[in-house]
């Protein structure tokens, strides 16, 4: 079947039609094949339209960029084969496509392997990994990847903690940097024991590592969750912040589900870039679905479609 009538066949049997606009939105035009590009360069990620795409990771990219996306972000990148990596990239080259973020990490990293210790074996792995970032990057046309320290030391002062993070992402940097990569540093919220939990704390960070391959990934869902005031904690770390990443609170899910403004907040970012001749950020969705199937990805789109800029 040709994509064009696989994609008109999908927004007939979900009863796209149907699907009522979102309170106080202005009616978006109907999804049909192809879609406009997104004024924003929104990232999804594989396995977010496999109900309308497929399985296939190369029809799922295909099928984002005909419903207006024009980057992907993939956290497991570094885990898939160097020969569908390199497939990923030739496609959105062909495409017009951007990549995001990829993670750089350990398999069932532990607590006890975190930066914050200064421990050498586990610097060495995470050096090791950077070299590999570097191989999986130029496959697949990348630009950034997430880096996580790992947990804070109960036994360890926060600054020796700090300094040994310093130390090892300096070194880290130092992988990267030649080859005009950036890691980017994500704060999360998902536990108390995280070493890096604030933007001012990551802010710091990247002010003493001192290199364009080391900024923040500043993902609006934790950072509501940790420290709220989002354009503000933006503002303060603006010049460091290289990435962001999107989810709604409660229940990480699209924008529209929550209590998060994302249609301020993207207009904010939008209108700062431009004001401080940053460029074009990508805006990863790293989030769930709110509703399962067809009908809920019809749904994720219709609700970026009416936060995407006016």
């Amino acid at each position: 079947m040709l994509r064009r009538e696989f994609t008109k066949s999908i927004m007939a049997g979900t009863g796209l039609a149907s699907i009522p606009t979102l309170t106080n939105a202005t009616p978006s035009q109907s999804l049909t094949n192809p879609q406009p590009a997104f004024k924003l360069k929104f990232a999804p990620h594989f396995g977010m339209f496999e109900n309308s795409a497929g399985k296939d990771e190369i029809d799922q990219l295909k099928f984002m960029h005909e419903m207006g996306f024009r980057a992907l972000e993939d956290n497991g990148m570094m885990g898939k084969s160097p020969e569908l990596q390199t497939k990923i990239g030739e496609t959105m080259a062909k495409l017009g496509m951007s990549m995001g973020v990829f993670v750089v990490g350990f398999d069932n990293w532990p607590p006890k392997s975190t930066l914050a210790t200064g421990n050498k074996e586990w610097r060495e792995k995470f050096l090791a990994k950077c070299r590999e970032a570097v191989e999986v990057a130029k496959r697949c046309n990348a630009k950034y990847m997430t880096v996580v320290p790992g947990n804070f030391q109960r036994d360890l002062p926060m600054g020796i903690q700090t300094a040994n993070v310093i130390e090892s992402l300096r070194q880290g940097a130092a992988i990267l940097e030649p080859h005009g990569l950036t890691m980017v540093l994500e704060p999360l919220s998902d536990n108390p024991d995280l070493f890096l939990r604030h933007s001012d704390q990551s802010y710091m960070i990247c002010k003493a590592v001192n290199s364009p391959a080391c900024k923040i990934l500043f993902d609006m869902w934790h950072m509501v969750r940790n420290e709220g005031r989002m354009t503000q904690h933006m503002d303060w770390a603006w010049d460091e912040i290289a990435y962001f990443q999107i989810g709604d609170e409660p229940g990480r899910n699209e924008p529209t589900t929550g209590e998060v403004n994302y249609k301020f907040l993207f207009k904010h970012i939008a209108e700062k870039a431009k004001a401080t001749n940053r460029g074009e950020f990508i805006l990863g969705m790293e989030h769930g679905n709110s509703i399962k199937g067809k009908e809920g990805e019809m749904k994720l789109i219709e609700a970026y479609r009416w936060s995407d800029l006016s």
